[in-house]
């Protein structure tokens, strides 16, 4: 019997026990499951109540006006070629018997970008602020 049991004090242990670490790798992904949710989930917040205005009325047909800019540089409003500054004394024209109308602006893509900018500053110099940049809503391959 004694020498069964010094045999047995002198054999190194080989073998890892690994059921703690199975243990601390499903306690953290217990954890990671509940804290993921929660942190993709903004503050939970009552907000006030904004001023009762009154809801403005739909866009029609009637209240859009298209200023369309070619790559080469002349303007067109409602399809009739103009200079910028005709442009805008039409649009604020408009704009007075009409307050609800929208500017929207086509351009094209490969034309100057300072054609653009320039109907923005002078919308914005006018007062016209309702203005809207068209695009084309199909990505082309």
């Amino acid at each position: 019997m004694r020498r069964f049991s010094q045999r047995n004090s002198l054999v190194t242990l080989s073998d890892i026990n690994i059921t703690p670490l199975l243990d601390l790798a499903f306690v953290l992904l217990i954890i990671f499951v509940i804290t993921t949710p929660l942190l993709e989930k903004g503050l939970s917040v009552q907000l006030p109540s904004g001023a009762n205005l009154p809801e403005k009325p739909p866009v029609t047909r009637k209240d859009i006006r298209m200023v369309e800019v070619s790559n080469t540089g002349y303007y067109r409003l409602d399809s009739h070629k103009m200079e910028l500054p005709q442009i805008i004394s039409q649009l604020v024209r408009d704009n007075r018997s009409n307050p609800n109308i929208v500017i929207y602006i086509r351009a094209d893509e490969n034309g100057k970008y300072k054609l653009v900018a320039d109907i923005l500053v002078a919308c914005e110099l006018a007062g016209l602020n309702r203005v809207s940049l068209a695009t084309d809503p199909q990505p082309k391959p």
